[in-house]
């Protein structure tokens, strides 16, 4: 099921960033040990009882040299075409201002469920100050506190309320859900067509579990994939073609639905900044990942080329050294036929299970040929480990002490079971338990 969305929408200065870094905790701020992961405080993930949530921070969007009033329409339209819910945002103190009144004009013709947050009333002797938001026409307004954290248990059980009701909206096991994703104008409309062009077998157009979007089935050997097109503009496009940004928000939502993700790289203008935020998007997510080098008719195409930039990319997605790279042009289908069969090795490599017994086999191995290492006259000691899950493949080692467990010696161990399995295009993830 997708998480529904919440927006934060408000002019400058009223905390939305404080609110936004105080919904999602610490996971805004933890760097995994692992080099060349960019994150963008634009979106992120939350929780409120034990219901995880997306949430957007408006504040985040950087719209430059345009006036004010220009900038939050832009931001509020932006939120309220992904959102489920909007947070209004004000400031408490400063009262309503009329860059408040022109960002509500604009939730009020988008039909969305809003609930009214005043920010900065830091003690309940304030709270007789936010009546005068009523008049916002938005029905009750929450007195929080971002410096404090008060007063976002009652906004967020408000927020709830609205959260659709997503029953119905499960996948289906047996079908490979995949997605195209990537900056702007790096081919992604040209790949899924192409795809679908060549296939001849689109099955029907089913709707999407996300506003607007249509999912496109197709059938190649023997085997159904449902494709989210995450390229199509569907609102205000020139209101989005000169916001990179707004990229993330769209590869966020398809990313969730996929099993394989498709990082769309422009052979032509190179590998950009926005590639390794969005890439690292689907690798945090735990999705497959094959990396797609596009417009590759546009270059010089022989093999040295090829492998000169897979060479880059190999540098600048460090992360993604499990990612297997394919190279085509979607406008002249050279090499299309390579896709899919990597799509299903992605994907079978997602849910790939090893028995126990085989596992610790490999483990115990590698312990052989490395030991493990010792802090402050510690030996860390492995006992077993198993398969906790799948989708991404996810183990626990049980040992003595996971404080002993260095990152280093954990990728070791993460590298030894990736030598021993086939884990091609998906990520693992390896925990250090202590067995009790």
């Amino acid at each position: 099921m997708r998480k529904s969305v919440v927006a934060i929408v408000g002019r400058p200065n009223v905390g939305k960033s404080t609110i936004f870094n105080r919904l999602v905790g610490e996971r805004i701020s933890i760097v995994e040990d692992t080099p060349g992961v960019t994150r963008d405080r634009i979106y992120s993930e939350a929780e409120w009882l034990n219901q995880p949530f997306n949430i957007i921070d408006t504040g985040g969007i950087e719209m430059v040299d345009e006036p004010l009033i220009n900038q939050m329409r832009q931001q509020a339209e932006i939120a309220i075409d992904e959102a489920d819910v909007i947070v209004f945002m004000l400031n408490g103190r400063e009262g309503i201002t009329a860059a408040d009144e022109e960002v509500a004009k604009l939730l009020f013709k988008s039909n969305k469920p809003v609930v009214l947050a005043v920010n900065k009333m830091d003690n309940p002797d304030m709270h007789e100050m936010i009546y005068e938001f009523y008049a916002l026409g938005f029905g009750q307004p929450f007195p929080i506190s971002g410096t404090h954290g008060l007063g976002l248990g009652d906004m967020l059980d408000e927020v709830f309320k609205y959260f659709p009701d997503n029953t119905g909206t499960e996948k289906d096991d047996d079908t490979i859900y995949f997605s195209v994703i990537g900056r702007p104008n790096v081919g992604k409309s040209s790949l899924v067509n192409a795809l679908l062009n060549e296939n001849r077998v689109i099955v029907s157009e089913i709707e999407g579990t996300t506003r607007d979007a249509v999912d496109t089935k197709l059938r190649k050997d023997e085997q159904d994939f449902v494709i989210t097109d995450t390229a199509g503009m569907r609102k205000r496009g020139k209101v989005y073609e000169g916001t990179e940004k707004y990229s993330v928000l769209r590869a966020m939502r398809a990313i969730e639905r996929s099993d394989v993700v498709l990082v769309l790289i422009d052979a032509e203008t190179g590998i950009r900044e926005q590639d390794k935020k969005i890439a690292g998007y689907a690798h945090e997510a735990g999705r497959a990942i094959v990396i797609v080098v596009n417009k590759w008719d546009t270059v010089n195409s022989d093999e040295k080329a090829m492998k000169d930039f897979e060479t880059k990319v190999r540098a600048h997605f460090q992360y993604l050294d499990y990612a297997p790279i394919v190279f085509l042009s979607a406008k002249t289908k050279k090499r299309l036929h390579t896709l899919i069969p990597m799509v299903k090795l992605a994907s079978e490599s997602h849910a790939r299970r090893i028995p126990t017994n085989v596992l610790n086999d490999v483990i115990m191995d590698a312990i052989a040929m490395n030991p493990t290492p010792t802090l402050k006259g510690k030996r860390l000691k492995v006992l077993y480990a198993t398969q906790v899950a799948v989708e991404p493949p996810s183990f626990v080692v049980f040992v003595n002490d996971p404080e002993l467990m260095h990152f280093s010696y954990r990728r070791f161990l993460e590298n030894k079971i990736r030598d021993a399995f086939d884990f091609t295009g998906t990520p693992i993830k390896l925990f250090a338990r202590e067995r009790r």
